[in-house]
């Protein structure tokens, strides 16, 4: 199996770290060099991109099948976008969390003190939603380990109790089809599988309850006509563009770049790609006898084998370390070659 996209990437290396950081496609690269260069000779402004930003929201509305660009607000990092979700919730409200799930998902919750954050294990997850649950909050994907939960199932559970549900799709968002009426709130950093830029998130807020959440601390971009009322007493937008922060318009364009090479490619076939070359890699692990945590994603966890993280480096092939084991992850850049070197590595070590 060929990769999906070999000519928008240049690594030097077996690159099987999306879940930490997807690489750069040359398009993005190209989109920044001539933001930068026309910055660098003074023709360049904010205002000059920021066109882009509602380009970018687009873009994700359509990765979330049935969301609008109105739909979409942006920001820096999940933590902070979650926060207005946090701040909806009454004190000793209840919100329902997986154990060991990525820690900008439930922080937001956990350290507002007066909710209640109670964190059962993944699995077990939609039968926990009990009536006083006012709110379920995990990551589709899980980042240690690459298991995943059914959004739809977990959606039906909320809604029989009147519970909000957030999803974080910062794992899942580029090869797993989403359908935003599955979430109230949908996160997700563009830095992973949509090869976005590192200082660009996105939440989405469901309509049927948008009108009940606020902006925590809103900036100038959060206006109803930002340019207009830079100075003068705003007027909050009535979308959802409300919960704003001012964007890094650099990484805004980078960001556009790397969800317009995910549509061309598509999200089903990316999944697809990555799913297999994921299935060959557990096969082979399975060969060597080594375990791996059980799941269909591009994310593969090998418990404590964390150590094998640098010994792989020494031969070019870059992983990480998580939770105590070692992860791999596939995207569009990867090949067979990139697996069966992989496997090779791990039977010398």
């Amino acid at each position: 199996m060929d990769p999906l996209a070999p000519g928008e990437f240049r690594s030097e290396t077996v690159y099987l770290n999306t879940a930490s950081y997807g690489l750069p496609p040359a398009r993005a690269l190209a989109s920044v060099a001539a933001v930068t260069e026309r910055w660098a000779g003074g023709y360049g402004s904010p205002s000059t991109h920021d066109d882009q930003v509602e380009t970018l929201r687009a873009s994700f509305a359509r990765l979330l099948s049935g969301a609008t660009a109105d739909d979409v607000a942006i920001g820096h990092g999940v933590g902070s976008l979650i926060g207005p979700a946090a701040v909806a919730l009454p004190p000793g409200a209840e919100v329902l969390v997986p154990e060991d799930d990525f820690a900008s998902v439930p922080n937001p919750f956990r350290y507002r003190g007066d909710l209640i954050v109670r964190a059962v294990p993944l699995a077990r997850l939609a039968e926990e939603v009990r009536p006083q649950t006012a709110l379920v909050a995990a990551s589709v994907v899980q980042s240690a380990d690459g298991r995943a939960i059914d959004p739809a199932e977990l959606r039906a559970v909320t809604r029989a109790n009147d519970a909000w549900l957030l999803l974080d799709a910062t794992q899942a968002a580029g090869w797993l089809p989403l359908r935003f009426d599955d979430a109230d709130f949908w996160v997700c950093a563009t830095f992973k599988w949509l090869l976005g830029a590192r200082s660009v998130s996105l939440l989405a807020v469901h309509p049927s309850i948008a009108d009940a959440v606020r902006p925590v601390s809103p900036g100038w971009y959060a206006a109803a006509d930002r340019w207009a009322e830079m100075y003068a007493p705003q007027r909050l937008s009535d979308t959802v563009r409300r919960l704003d922060d001012t964007p890094d318009w650099l990484g805004v364009v980078y960001s556009v770049a790397g969800l317009r090479l995910i549509e061309e490619l598509g999200v089903e076939a990316i999944g697809r790609h990555n799913r297999a070359l994921a299935t060959r890699f557990r096969d082979g692990l399975t060969e060597l006898g080594l375990p791996s945590i059980a799941g269909d994603s591009p994310i593969v966890t090998l418990p404590g084998a964390g150590e094998f993280a640098d010994r792989l480096a020494e031969s070019g092939i870059v992983t990480s370390a998580r939770d105590g084991g070692l992860r791999v992850s596939f995207h569009v850049h990867n090949g067979s070659d990139d697996v069966e070197r992989a496997l090779k590595a791990l039977a010398q070590n």
